[in-house]
């Protein structure tokens, strides 16, 4: 494993979620089960911001546990796997500061949240969740794959350049078949 500061990657962290905007945001729900969203956090160095509704699903998975997993991913297969803290800044300078940070950040990574409150930054479903990792980890397939590789010869295994802060899994789990009619899975949304 690869294990190294937040200084060394800070530049490819940086034009990653840039470029890649959007992430993968999965908590655990009241019951220890994963769910997953798409959001749009933005990055200050190592602390990341999101402006997102305040009385959501996500307020209670939270208050159960503030652990979170992030995921970016190009279609390059450049991504970016966050584990962090989440915990909301309700105090009024935060948000303000927030705000203000959202809408003058040119797009696609800022926007203007009046799109979303309508109230302003004092709109009450109006929140500001504050990140911090623990982890950050890079992958990046054009550096994990070796530079020839003979079709019929076994699977050769990525070389240890191609990954930052990664430990692999020896043993996969196997995703259990489920026969849910479509009337369940209506339900289960």
């Amino acid at each position: 494993m690869n294990t190294v500061k937040f200084d060394d990657i800070a530049k490819t962290f940086d034009e990653r979620v840039r470029k890649i905007v959007w992430c993968t945001f999965t908590t655990l729900d009241t019951s220890g089960r994963p769910f997953s969203r798409v959001l749009h956090p933005i990055w200050e160095g190592r602390v990341g911001w999101v402006g997102t509704g305040r009385h959501t699903l996500k307020t209670k998975h939270l208050a159960v546990n503030p652990n979170v997993a992030l995921f970016y991913w190009t279609t390059e297969h450049d991504t970016v796997m966050v584990r962090c803290r989440a915990e909301w800044a309700d105090d009024a300078d935060t948000k303000q500061r927030i705000w203000n940070l959202l809408k003058s950040t040119p797009e696609p990574v800022g926007y203007d949240p009046i799109l979303f409150w309508k109230g302003g930054v004092t709109d009450p479903t109006f929140g500001v969740l504050e990140l911090t990792p623990s982890r950050i980890e890079l992958w990046s397939v054009a550096e994990m794959r070796p530079a020839s590789r003979e079709r019929s010869g076994p699977r050769s295994q990525p070389p240890q350049s191609g990954r930052t802060s990664f430990q692999p899994v020896k043993k996969r789990a196997r995703f259990a078949h489920s026969t849910a009619s479509s009337r369940d899975a209506a339900s289960m949304m």
